[in-house]
Formats: C-alpha cells, sequence, structure tokens
C-alpha cells in the first residue's frame, strides 16, 4: 500500500539551510489545538486564564525537555557513539511518558506554590493533552517510525490503511492505532468534564486509559525503547494505571462537582 500521497518526505519545506519537518509542525499543531481547547475549559469553569499560561511557559519547554531525555536515556547505547545527535529532536525522538510526567511535575509544584487544586487543573487540562497526543502520533507516520508487525502482501491484514514502509516491508501502523485510541479516549472525557464528577476523576481515567491502550500497543511496536529485557512504555504505563486506580480510590469520597454549567461570577454592587 503506496503512502506517498500524504508524504512525500519527512521534510516539509526548506529556506536555504533552514529545514522544516513534517514532525515538528504535526507536533505544533497538536500542542496548539491542545492549549485553545485548554484555556476554553478553564475559562468555561472560571478559573484565571492567566494561571494556565504561566503553567504552559515553564510546562511547554519542561515537557519537550522530558520527552527528550527520557528518549536518550532509554536509547543511550546509540546517542553515546552519537552525541552530536541528542538536541536533534526535529528528526524524532520525543518519547511521550517522558513528556507526559514533566509535565504533570510542572503543573503539581505550580499547584503547591500558588495554593490552588491540582486535580481540578489536572481534570481540565487532561482531555488537551489526550488530544495532543491523538494529533501527534501523526508526526511519528510523516517520520515513518513507531511501526508494528511486517503485513504480509495478501494475508488478512492487508487492508490496514496507512501502513509504515520501513526496511524494505510494510508493517502495521501503531501509531494510527494508538492515535484513534487517544481520539475515542478525548471524546470520552469531555463527555465526562461536562458531567457531575469528583475532583481528581477526568485525571485518573486519562492515565488509566491511555495507560492501558499504551501498553497493548506497545506490544505490537519494533522499535520500542527497551529496560533490560521489558518494554519501557510497558513499565511505565502499568505504574500510571496503578496511579489512576489510586486516584479514583483516594478521592471516591470527595464531593461531586457539577460543572456541566458553572455559575457566573457575581458583579460587585457598586455605591451610588
Amino acid at each position: 500500500m503506496d503512502t506517498s500521497v500524504l508524504f512525500t518526505s519527512a521534510v516539509a519545506f526548506q529556506i536555504g539551510s533552514f529545514t522544516v519537518r513534517w514532525y515538528g509542525i504535526i507536533i505544533s499543531l497538536g500542542m496548539a489545538l491542545g492549549i485553545y481547547l485548554a484555556y476554553r475549559e478553564v475559562k468555561r469553569e472560571h478559573y484565571n486564564p492567566d494561571d494556565l499560561l504561566n503553567m504552559l511557559l515553564i510546562m511547554i519547554p519542561a515537557a519537550i525537555i522530558g520527552a527528550r531525555l527520557y528518549y536518550v536515556i532509554f536509547s543511550w547505547d546509540y546517542y553515546a557513539l552519537h552525541p552530536d545527535e541528542i538536541i536533534a529532536i526535529w528528526k524524532g525522538g520525543l518519547a511521550i511518558h517522558g513528556g507526559v510526567i514533566a509535565g504533570i511535575i510542572v503543573v503539581l509544584a505550580y499547584c503547591y506554590r500558588k495554593k490552588l487544586n491540582f486535580f481540578r487543573w489536572a481534570d481540565m487540562l487532561a482531555p488537551s493533552l489526550i488530544l495532543g497526543q491523538a494529533i501527534g502520533r501523526w508526526g511519528n507516520f510523516a517520520n515513518q517510525e513507531a511501526f508494528g508487525p511486517i503485513i504480509e502482501e495478501g494475508s488478512f491484514w492487508s487492508w490496514v490503511p496507512l501502513q509504515v514502509y520501513a526496511d524494505g516491508a510494510y508493517h502495521h501502523p501503531t501509531f494510527l492505532y494508538e492515535s484513534l485510541c487517544d481520539l475515542a479516549i478525548f471524546i470520552f472525557l469531555m463527555i465526562l468534564l461536562r458531567r457531575r464528577h469528583r475532583a481528581g476523576t477526568i485525571f485518573s481515567c486519562y492515565l488509566i486509559l491511555y495507560s492501558i491502550a499504551r501498553f497493548f500497543i506497545e506490544g505490537l511496536r519494533m522499535d520500542s525503547l527497551m529496560m533490560g529485557g521489558l518494554r519501557t512504555a510497558q513499565i511505565i504505563s502499568l505504574i500510571l494505571i496503578a496511579a489512576g486506580i489510586i486516584i479514583l480510590i483516594c478521592t471516591r469520597k470527595t464531593p461531586l462537582l457539577d460543572v456541566s454549567a458553572p455559575p457566573q461570577p457575581q458583579r460587585k454592587k457598586h455605591k451610588d
């Protein structure tokens, strides 16, 4: 199946020596849409958008550094021999788990410093995060990475669209499988966010549902980062599933929140 109709090259365009790759464009698009959604949600629930912007100023660079650092650490055998490529994120190599963990730490630290409710903020940001991930996975397709086993010509799986061509053969598009799962999780979280829920529920559902999907999809990938003889992403996924379950248990006795139609802020009375 020829997928060149979508991306004839990993490079989108070039101006002199300045090269712009599809990977960067797609990742940036995912971030932009996620930020827009988060901004709308923060305003809808009558929280201060300035707090969101302050978080993002720290969160975005921290998430990029965390995602790259995670990838480099678990690919150190390669980068020890090619140290000049450690910062070459435009060629791919951003591990989502590293970015997510770094982002969570930033939000947690910011909420602690400003005395904000971490779980309320985590709930508002979770749908934006999973939407960004759903879009960002297409950057893997542009780089022809994040693929699964070979699909033999004429086999049952030959109908699968957007197969990834690598090493002289077509492979299962695990990037597509994860993107579709992320999109489904995004829709579910948005529905849940509009209904009565306990603070932390949306965030914990994100941790559990995304990690379950990632655990099984990672089992198909041929280019997984490894920790010893185990797939790193599967280990982290199990840890995040456990964390999500613990949060659900710890918050089950907290009051239900009705954010379907947050009350309008009261206007101050002016004296004549």
